[in-house]
């Protein structure tokens, strides 16, 4: 089963992961925010009923993930084009849509002000 672990780092911490993974220690799969605030900006409820649609599902096309979700074209794609700027998702050669994980995890620490 392959999973991602979506949080938040700083650049030095996702640098360090990259040198890490470059002398070839295993570092798994990550998406991550520069901020917790930008986490919630990105990954809306609504991106995220999407994103759940998606997992583990392989390559489908907007209409399809639309029809999964149960909500109509535009704004699935206006959502679809936001979750594949911030890297979330991917697009497949033949213009298709892809999730590849099939279980999420989220690791975050929200910290007094």
């Amino acid at each position: 089963m392959s999973m991602v672990t979506i949080g938040i780092a700083s650049l030095d911490q996702s640098l360090d992961r990259a040198r890490r993974a470059l002398h070839g220690e295993e570092q798994g799969n990550f998406i991550t925010f520069a901020s917790h605030e930008l986490m919630l900006k990105t990954l809306t409820p609504k991106r995220w009923e999407l994103i759940k649609a998606m997992a583990g599902m392989g390559p489908i096309s907007i209409r399809e993930a639309a029809r999964r979700t149960n909500r109509d074209v535009k704004s699935v794609h206006g959502d679809v084009q936001v979750l594949l700027k911030a890297g979330v998702i991917d697009r497949t050669e033949d213009g298709r849509i892809v999730f590849p994980f099939e279980e999420i995890h989220v690791d975050f620490v929200v910290r007094a002000a």
